[in-house]
């Protein structure tokens, strides 16, 4: 299957990027400075993402689509104001996530922004659950574009008169330089920023305008290690079909007025779960030294039984050394407790930490 190119392609070509392929794209993992560098510029100034590849599914309806919604997301999508974002997923009737997203109320309708190796098959999923009656669009002509970091406000207000005016979590439309753009304060980085939907035949220039006040281009490796800093889930790491939202210590992401009268799919396991508790949970683990846990690593108690495994796993540039997420045994999952981690044959100390490792730093108010 040919590896698709996001709009950007060339600008990275240009800007000295090793590539990837993810998701089927050919996409930047890193340019010259490399990722420690990438990621202290991000946390110190402002970082430039292309994040083109994930899918950007527009719904049109009216109260009708939002009823329908409700039966399929754990979120109170009636009292969500316009322009407004929620975190959520996609689940099946075991509630097994087959999608983390972000859903956002607009005027006409939502838009739900998937995971790249997922938006395909969420598009047939929510086609069939919505029986066809909606008008969906999964857009082809626009790219997406992260920009993150303590100095992104600046930058982007400078060529969007209005965007800090935007609180963590909210959007809107924004007519610039004769397109329209549609930009959420929101990011995966744990530190405050925004991202931007825009026409694929403008996004070279958007990204050469924000390089030349200030940003830097940022690849995927620098994302994920800063994602991991900030405790942020990946899809197909801590998140996947044999996980449910509980487990996955994402309770706080499901509408408590849903809770009580569920409706949604997925709802009864799920209440089950917040009642009994789940009997693996996600956790953060800091391995002790400087040993690299990386996924797959197997985690074992003092009597050498396995209790979980590592998911996601990285040296922290932010916080200067080793940090990991994983799933344990529920008992285990108390903070502080000491366990042991698998490396090529032998058993290093770690222990059971809070989340996030680096504290975030995102706009509640406005600016």
């Amino acid at each position: 299957m040919e590896i698709k190119k996001t709009s950007l392609n060339k600008l990275h070509q240009d800007n000295n990027a090793k590539f990837v392929e993810f998701a089927g794209y050919e996409m930047p993992i890193q340019y010259s400075k490399g990722i420690i560098e990438e990621h202290k510029f991000t946390r110190s100034h402002s970082g430039i993402f292309d994040v083109s590849h994930m899918g950007q599914l527009f719904i049109y309806g009216d109260e009708g689509l939002t009823e329908e919604l409700e039966k399929i997301f754990p979120l109170d999508l009636k009292n969500l104001k316009i322009n407004s974002s929620k975190y959520s997923f996609l689940m099946n009737d075991d509630a097994g996530i087959y999608d983390d997203l972000i859903i956002t109320k607009i005027e006409e309708g939502f838009l739900i922004i998937l995971n790249a190796a997922c938006k395909d098959k969420d598009f047939e999923i929510l086609s069939n659950l919505l029986e066809n009656k909606f008008k969906m669009n999964l857009e082809k002509n626009r790219s997406l574009i992260a920009i993150q970091g303590p100095e992104s406000v600046k930058i982007l207000n400078s060529i969007i008169n209005g965007v800090d005016q935007l609180k963590f979590m909210t959007g809107n439309w924004f007519d610039t330089d004769n397109q329209k753009l549609f930009v959420t304060r929101s990011g995966y980085t744990g530190e405050d920023g925004f991202e931007i939907s825009i026409s694929n035949d403008k996004v070279e220039k958007f990204v050469e305008n924000l390089i030349e006040k200030g940003a830097q281009l940022i690849g995927l490796g620098a994302r994920d290690t800063l994602r991991l800093e900030a405790g942020l889930c990946l899809y197909g790491h801590e998140l996947d079909i044999n996980k449910t939202p509980v487990e996955a210590n994402l309770r706080w992401a499901i509408s408590k007025s849903r809770l009580s009268n569920g409706g949604f799919i997925g709802s009864k396991k799920i209440m089950k779960q917040m009642q009994n508790g789940a009997s693996q949970i996600r956790v953060g683990i800091k391995p002790e030294g400087r040993l690299i846990a990386r996924e797959k690593t197997k985690i074992f108690d003092d009597t050498d039984t396995q209790i979980g495994e590592i998911t996601s796993g990285t040296f922290g540039p932010s916080v200067n050394g080793p940090i990991a997420m994983g799933y344990i045994d529920k008992e285990f999952s108390k903070i502080d407790t000491k366990i042991l981690l698998e490396v090529r044959g032998k058993k290093y100390s770690a222990y059971v930490c809070e989340l996030p490792f680096y504290k975030k730093n995102y706009v509640k108010g406005v600016n």
